[in-house]
C-alpha cells in the first residue's frame, strides 16, 4: 500500500517506542532502522533505531527514503523535521513514574550517572515537555498525531492495533500487530521495586 507520508514513532525514552515499532513491523509496515544499537537486557528485541535521525537538524536527506515507512525518533527531535514532508506521529504515553524508574534502572545497569535530579523533578520536567511538544505538533499543518498509551498496548493490543491501522490508512495485519506484544517483557515487578 502506498503511503505518501512518513510515520514517526516518538515519545519519551522508555515510553514504549520500541514496542510500537515491533507492532508496526509485525503488521507489515516497512521499518527504517539500521541495527547499530543492539538488543540488550533493557530491550531484548532491539531498539529499532536509525542513526541519521539524530542529525536531522543539519542533514535531513534520510527522509527521501522514509515515505511509506515507520521510523523511531525521540520527542526532542520532532521540531527538527522539515516542513516539506507530511508526517503521522504515533506518540507513546506512559506513566511518568514508570518512565523515570525504567530510565533509572537502565542507567544503573549500564553504570551511567543520571542528571542528579530527583524522580519527582524528572517527572515534572517530562510532563511539561510532553505538554509542550503535543501543543506544537497539533499546531503544525503537516503533522497528524495519535497518542497511544503504553499500558493499552499491553492490556488491549487488538484495540490498539485497530486504531493504528486506521491511523496509517489501513493495509496492516492487525492480528500480527497484536501478537507482537509480549506482556512478559514488561517487568512490572522490577519497576514496582524501584518505585517502592
Amino acid at each position: 500500500m502506498a503511503r505518501d507520508f512518513v510515520t514517526i514513532v516518538s515519545g519519551l525514552p522508555r515510553s514504549g517506542t520500541s514496542l510500537m515499532m515491533q507492532m508496526l513491523g509485525g503488521g507489515g509496515m516497512p521499518l527504517l532502522t539500521d541495527g547499530v544499537r543492539l538488543a540488550d537486557e533493557d530491550n531484548p528485541r532491539g531498539y529499532f533505531e536509525f542513526e541519521p535521525v539524530k542529525r536531522t537538524k543539519t542533514d535531513s536527506a534520510w527522509l527521501a527514503d522514509a515515505r511509506g515507512k515507520a521510523v523511531k525518533m525521540v520527542y526532542v527531535l520532532l521540531r527538527d523535521l522539515p516542513p516539506a514532508h507530511s508526517y503521522r506521529v504515533i506518540l507513546m504515553r506512559r506513566d511518568l513514574r514508570e518512565v523515570v524508574a525504567s530510565q533509572g534502572a537502565m542507567l544503573q545497569r549500564t553504570g551511567k550517572a543520571g542528571a542528579g535530579l530527583s524522580e519527582a523533578q524528572m517527572a515534572g520536567i517530562f510532563a511539561r515537555e510532553m505538554t509542550a511538544i503535543i501543543q506544537w505538533l497539533r499546531s503544525q499543518p503537516n503533522f497528524t498525531v495519535l497518542e497511544v498509551e503504553h499500558s493499552a498496548c499491553l492490556r488491549s493490543p487488538r484495540e490498539v492495533a485497530n486504531a493504528l491501522n486506521a491511523f496509517v490508512g489501513g493495509g496492516l495485519d492487525e492480528s500480527a500487530m497484536a501478537a507482537a506484544v509480549d506482556p512478559a517483557l514488561y517487568r512490572r515487578s522490577r519497576i514496582s521495586a524501584v518505585l517502592s
